[in-house]
């Protein structure tokens, strides 16, 4: 018995898609563009993004000079946001922005459009190519609309995106010392720190900085040892100077004593 109620709820399912899939058929079929424009918005409202979209791109180039274009591209630029394609959203909201720059909306599709290049972007583990223009992209809207009601939510996808390019970079000097290249890793730390100055994680770029040189200085030949054990000595001085409530100062002090006394041993030598 419930075999057979299953088989019939399947039939009705098959039925119920079958029907709508020849009325919208017949709906795009249709050469009468204004009941076109009416399905496609009855769609749109229902957030049956895909049949609206479907709809509104076949109506673009018909509709283009007339009353109802600024709408239709309005709406055709949200269809691709809403099904998540935010190269193409990105693509419409900007080109909406450029096509009506006095309408009211345009404020918003400029904001939609560097909002999907930030939804578009990969996580800091990948090319952020997209993060870049994303950021790019918010950050000129922020400066060209102050006063927006979206100026925070702008502001904080700016930090969001900051904070991102900033890990990646992190990420990359990581590796270098991970993999030994101490050297390679220090220039990186600098580079970062040079990036993001006011990053939290400012102390922990110096600390791994003055860490970094420490072994750069251990792996060194002889004659250049003394030399980067007192670069390294002078980065534990400005870790202690510049952030004196580090979290990471018992350590660094450590790796100071252990720099200090090869220092004295390697000089001792020398006598």
């Amino acid at each position: 018995m419930k075999l057979r109620s299953d088989n019939l709820l399947y039939l009705f399912v098959c039925v119920v898609l079958l029907s709508s899939c020849h009325g919208f058929e017949k709906i795009r079929k249709s050469s009468d563009v204004n009941y076109k424009l009416t399905k496609a918005n009855e769609y749109f409202d229902k957030k049956d993004y895909t049949h609206a979209n479907e709809l509104y791109k076949e109506l673009m180039p018909i509709m283009k000079s007339t009353r109802n274009y600024e709408t239709l591209f309005y709406r055709y630029a949200f269809t691709f946001y809403y099904l998540k394609d935010y190269v193409e959203s990105s693509y419409y909201f900007k080109n909406f922005t450029e096509y009506f720059p006095a309408s009211k909306d345009a404020e918003e599709c400029e904001y939609m459009s560097a909002l999907s290049l930030y939804k578009y972007a990969p996580k800091n583990s990948l090319d952020q190519t997209n993060t870049v223009k994303s950021l790019e992209a918010m950050q000129s809207y922020a400066n060209k609309y102050p006063n927006s009601k979206r100026f925070a939510e702008a502001s904080s996808y700016i930090e969001k995106s900051r904070l991102k390019l900033e890990l990646k970079q992190a990420d990359a000097a990581n590796l270098y010392y991970n993999i030994y290249q101490y050297k390679a890793a220090t220039v990186a730390y600098k580079s970062v720190m040079h990036n993001y100055p006011d990053s939290p994680n400012s102390d922990l770029y110096q600390f791994m900085i003055m860490k970094a040189m420490l072994k750069y200085a251990n792996v060194s030949v002889p004659e250049k040892q003394e030399e980067r054990y007192a670069t390294a000595i002078s980065a534990y001085k400005e870790l202690v100077e510049n952030y004196p409530k580090s979290k990471y100062l018992a350590d660094a002090e450590k790796l100071y004593t252990e720099a200090d006394n090869n220092v004295k041993k390697i000089r001792n030598e020398h006598k």
